[in-house]
Protein backbone atom coordinates (compact mmCIF):
# COMPACT_ATOMS: atom_id res chain seq x y z
CA UNK A 1 0.00 0.00 0.00
CA UNK A 2 1.09 3.61 -0.81
CA UNK A 3 0.86 5.34 2.76
CA UNK A 4 -0.12 9.56 2.85
CA UNK A 5 0.98 11.67 6.16
CA UNK A 6 -1.06 14.37 7.02
CA UNK A 7 0.23 17.20 7.82
CA UNK A 8 -2.14 20.05 9.11
CA UNK A 9 -0.52 23.43 9.98
CA UNK A 10 -1.72 26.22 11.95
CA UNK A 11 -5.35 27.31 12.57
CA UNK A 12 -6.80 27.05 8.74
CA UNK A 13 -4.92 23.98 8.24
CA UNK A 14 -6.04 21.62 11.50
CA UNK A 15 -9.94 23.25 10.93
CA UNK A 16 -9.48 22.06 6.80
CA UNK A 17 -7.30 18.76 8.20
CA UNK A 18 -10.98 18.43 10.79
CA UNK A 19 -13.33 18.40 8.01
CA UNK A 20 -10.94 16.43 5.87
CA UNK A 21 -10.88 13.22 8.92
CA UNK A 22 -14.42 13.68 9.11
CA UNK A 23 -15.59 13.27 5.58
CA UNK A 24 -13.13 10.04 5.45
CA UNK A 25 -14.54 8.36 7.98
CA UNK A 26 -17.95 8.65 6.69
CA UNK A 27 -16.37 7.25 2.97
CA UNK A 28 -14.74 4.41 5.44
CA UNK A 29 -17.03 3.61 8.24
CA UNK A 30 -14.71 5.00 10.75
CA UNK A 31 -16.37 6.36 13.87
CA UNK A 32 -15.00 9.36 15.66
CA UNK A 33 -13.08 6.83 18.26
CA UNK A 34 -11.64 5.42 15.34
CA UNK A 35 -13.70 2.22 15.32
CA UNK A 36 -14.71 0.39 12.15
CA UNK A 37 -18.50 0.46 12.26
CA UNK A 38 -19.06 -0.50 8.29
CA UNK A 39 -20.39 -3.84 7.16
CA UNK A 40 -18.46 -3.75 3.29
CA UNK A 41 -14.90 -5.10 2.35
CA UNK A 42 -14.93 -2.03 -0.12
CA UNK A 43 -15.23 0.73 3.24
CA UNK A 44 -11.59 -0.92 4.40
CA UNK A 45 -10.11 -0.99 0.57
CA UNK A 46 -6.97 0.71 0.37
CA UNK A 47 -7.64 2.03 4.55
CA UNK A 48 -4.20 2.24 5.42
CA UNK A 49 -3.99 5.14 2.63
CA UNK A 50 -3.99 7.23 5.86
CA UNK A 51 -4.82 5.28 8.40
CA UNK A 52 -2.72 3.22 10.54
CA UNK A 53 -4.83 0.39 12.52
CA UNK A 54 -3.62 -0.53 15.97
CA UNK A 55 -3.29 -3.92 17.71
CA UNK A 56 -6.73 -3.43 19.39
CA UNK A 57 -8.45 -3.28 15.56
CA UNK A 58 -8.72 1.02 16.01
CA UNK A 59 -7.86 3.40 13.34
CA UNK A 60 -5.99 6.12 13.84
CA UNK A 61 -5.27 8.94 11.29
CA UNK A 62 -1.70 9.15 9.79
CA UNK A 63 -1.40 12.85 10.91
CA UNK A 64 0.57 15.58 13.09
CA UNK A 65 -1.47 18.34 13.55
CA UNK A 66 0.82 21.47 14.04
CA UNK A 67 0.17 24.76 15.63
CA UNK A 68 2.51 27.50 17.24
CA UNK A 69 -0.42 28.91 20.02
CA UNK A 70 -2.91 25.92 21.51
CA UNK A 71 -5.96 27.52 20.95
CA UNK A 72 -7.34 25.41 17.60
CA UNK A 73 -5.36 22.12 19.05
CA UNK A 74 -7.37 22.13 22.21
CA UNK A 75 -10.81 22.46 20.03
CA UNK A 76 -9.59 19.80 18.49
CA UNK A 77 -8.81 17.84 21.60
CA UNK A 78 -11.99 19.24 23.22
CA UNK A 79 -14.19 17.93 20.06
CA UNK A 80 -15.54 14.63 19.07
CA UNK A 81 -12.40 14.38 16.92
CA UNK A 82 -10.66 14.71 20.69
CA UNK A 83 -9.70 10.44 21.22
CA UNK A 84 -9.59 10.17 17.55
CA UNK A 85 -5.87 10.95 16.50
CA UNK A 86 -2.76 9.67 18.18
CA UNK A 87 -1.91 11.88 21.28
CA UNK A 88 1.70 12.37 20.40
CA UNK A 89 0.53 14.08 16.80
CA UNK A 90 -0.03 17.33 18.39
CA UNK A 91 2.59 19.69 18.36
CA UNK A 92 2.04 23.06 19.76
CA UNK A 93 4.12 26.14 20.61
CA UNK A 94 2.85 28.53 23.50
CA UNK A 95 3.46 31.98 21.78
CA UNK A 96 1.68 31.87 18.53
CA UNK A 97 2.53 33.51 15.58
CA UNK A 98 -0.14 36.33 15.59
CA UNK A 99 -0.49 36.60 11.70
CA UNK A 100 2.84 37.49 11.24
CA UNK A 101 5.10 35.07 8.76
CA UNK A 102 8.32 36.14 10.19
CA UNK A 103 7.36 34.57 13.85
CA UNK A 104 6.76 31.58 12.07
CA UNK A 105 9.54 31.11 9.91
CA UNK A 106 12.41 33.17 11.57
CA UNK A 107 11.44 32.92 15.54
CA UNK A 108 9.36 30.55 17.43
CA UNK A 109 8.54 28.24 14.53
CA UNK A 110 11.83 27.28 14.80
CA UNK A 111 11.90 25.88 18.24
CA UNK A 112 9.31 23.45 16.56
CA UNK A 113 10.98 21.88 13.76
CA UNK A 114 12.54 18.88 15.38
CA UNK A 115 9.53 17.76 17.47
CA UNK A 116 7.62 17.79 14.46
CA UNK A 117 10.27 16.22 12.22
CA UNK A 118 10.36 13.45 15.08
CA UNK A 119 6.33 12.88 14.99
CA UNK A 120 6.92 12.47 10.64
CA UNK A 121 9.67 10.04 11.51
CA UNK A 122 7.77 8.13 14.08
CA UNK A 123 4.98 8.32 11.17
CA UNK A 124 7.32 7.19 8.18
CA UNK A 125 7.82 3.90 10.69
CA UNK A 126 4.59 2.93 10.42
CA UNK A 127 4.63 3.06 6.97
CA UNK A 128 5.65 0.12 4.60
CA UNK A 129 5.84 2.07 0.91
CA UNK A 130 5.54 6.01 2.06
CA UNK A 131 3.91 7.68 -0.54
CA UNK A 132 3.93 11.56 0.15
CA UNK A 133 2.50 14.27 2.49
CA UNK A 134 -0.66 15.84 2.32
CA UNK A 135 -0.02 19.19 3.89
CA UNK A 136 -3.17 21.83 4.35
CA UNK A 137 -2.38 25.12 5.23
CA UNK A 138 -3.25 28.69 4.96
CA UNK A 139 -0.61 31.09 2.72
CA UNK A 140 -1.74 33.79 4.99
CA UNK A 141 -0.76 34.25 8.51
CA UNK A 142 2.07 32.94 11.05
CA UNK A 143 2.15 29.51 11.57
CA UNK A 144 0.48 27.52 7.77
CA UNK A 145 2.39 30.08 6.23
CA UNK A 146 5.98 31.27 7.78
CA UNK A 147 6.17 27.31 9.82
CA UNK A 148 5.44 25.54 6.49
CA UNK A 149 7.92 27.88 4.42
CA UNK A 150 10.42 27.07 7.16
CA UNK A 151 9.42 22.64 6.97
CA UNK A 152 9.14 22.57 3.33
CA UNK A 153 12.70 22.19 2.62
CA UNK A 154 13.41 20.09 5.67
CA UNK A 155 10.74 17.62 3.97
CA UNK A 156 12.27 17.91 0.52
CA UNK A 157 15.75 17.25 1.89
CA UNK A 158 15.17 14.28 4.40
CA UNK A 159 12.16 12.50 2.04
CA UNK A 160 13.23 13.76 -1.38
CA UNK A 161 11.15 10.99 -3.21
CA UNK A 162 7.88 12.04 -1.71
CA UNK A 163 5.24 13.76 -3.09
CA UNK A 164 4.07 16.42 -1.65
CA UNK A 165 0.12 17.63 -1.65
CA UNK A 166 -0.55 21.07 -0.66
CA UNK A 167 -4.51 21.96 0.11
CA UNK A 168 -3.19 25.49 0.56
CA UNK A 169 -5.92 28.76 1.63
CA UNK A 170 -5.34 31.79 0.12
CA UNK A 171 -6.54 35.11 1.90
Amino acid sequence: MREIITLQLGGCGNRIGGSFWETIGVEHSIDHLGKYCGDSDLELDKIDVFYNETAGGKYLPRAALIDMEPTVLEEIQAGQLGQFFNPDSYICGHAGAGNNWAKGYYGDGRNLIEPILDVIRQEMESCDRHQGFQICHSIGGGTGSGLGSLLFPYLRDEYPDSLEENLSIFP
